[in-house]
């Protein structure tokens, strides 16, 4: 009777354990999954450049890293002057855009950045001559001495990729004094381009 058992036990066992196997089988049959692969990250690029020729486009050959400022002579009291910026969004995504003033006081001895100012204005050339006339200017983002533009600076807002950003820079005095006569001021400036 023991081996009828033990006979009995390994018939039942392999039973079962043919069920289970068949069971797992089945269930691996009817099994799926879904991957993703190859992921990639890209990080983006805040690279913008100046147009070279004012309304010249944005082809490759018009497009520079830095190109010489204004030059101004005969500055007076209640000065003014207009100076138009181009600049092209040539990085992957939209970027943040500010301007900064910089200069090295040895070459401002007579202080001349505590009184000429600046204003920068949206500027869009609607008859396409790349001068800028009054009625093209839109929003000021403020005036602000040359200090100030250095400490400060000018936040220009959004510029979208592949567009490009036309500003004016309106350069101005108030009273200057008879002690100014002669003095000159040497500054860079400059547009800062922050991806988003």
């Amino acid at each position: 009777m023991k081996l009828k058992m033990k006979k009995a036990f390994y018939v039942y066992g392999s039973l079962v354990l043919l069920v289970v196997l068949t069971l797992g089988v089945t269930f691996a049959a009817f099994s799926d999954k879904a991957a993703f692969t190859s992921s990639i990250f890209s990080v983006a690029s805040s690279d913008i450049k100046l147009l070279d020729i004012i309304g010249g486009g944005t082809d490759a050959s018009n497009l520079v890293d830095e190109k010489p400022g204004p030059q101004f002579e005969g500055v007076t009291e209640y000065w003014s002057a207009d100076y138009p910026v181009q600049v092209y969004n040539n990085a992957s995504s939209d970027v943040g855009l500010t301007s900064h003033a910089d200069y090295e006081t040895a070459n401002d001895p007579a202080e001349l950045r505590q009184y000429i100012y600046v204003e920068i204005l949206d500027w869009d050339d609607t008859n396409g001559d790349g001068q800028v006339q009054q009625e093209e200017f839109g929003t000021s983002y403020g005036i602000k001495t040359i200090i100030k533009w250095n400490t400060e600076g000018f936040d220009l807002g959004v510029l979208p990729r592949g567009e490009v950003g036309s500003f004016c820079l309106r350069f101005t005095t108030g009273n200057l004094s008879d002690s100014k006569q002669g003095e000159s001021l040497l500054f860079d400036f400059e547009v800062d381009a922050l991806g988003l």
